[in-house]
């Protein structure tokens, strides 16, 4: 299979010859080999996994994303990625980049959802003026 790992503004790694993938979803790990039927899953905060004959076994920290497969080209696109070859700091880093957010992040979901609620009540008393 290829393999492509897309960030928002590049590429974090192109491999071809993937013997195997395993991804984490909502419901779990989810498992791709090469002649596994063409799939969509959602992906959460975790760790990547794919395997080739050059490299071995190699780890990718993922945050939140998407993977596509059509035929033999698998497509991650993930907000983040760490590369590392420890698993447990890559479980580490997991929690501590992509599981917490950061206060400006938390500040603007707040500030979000009150624009959100204002605009809402707005509809509601145009509407109710009619």
């Amino acid at each position: 299979m290829n393999l492509k790992i897309l960030l928002p503004f590049e590429i974090f790694a192109e491999k071809t010859g993937v013997m195997r993938i395993i991804a984490e979803t909502q419901d779990g790990s989810f498992g791709i080999l090469p002649r596994r039927l063409d799939c969509v899953a959602a992906l959460v905060p975790g760790i990547l996994i794919y395997e080739t004959l050059s490299d071995g076994e190699t780890f990718v920290a993922v945050d939140e994303g998407v993977i596509v497969k059509v035929g033999a080209d698998v497509v991650v696109s993930v907000r983040g990625a760490l590369a590392g070859t420890i698993l447990g700091q890559l479980r580490e880093a997991v929690e501590r980049e992509f599981l917490t957010l950061d206060e400006r992040e938390q500040d603007m979901r707040s500030t979000l959802a009150k624009l959100e609620g204002d605009l809402i009540r707005r509809m509601v008393t145009i509407r109710d003026e009619r």
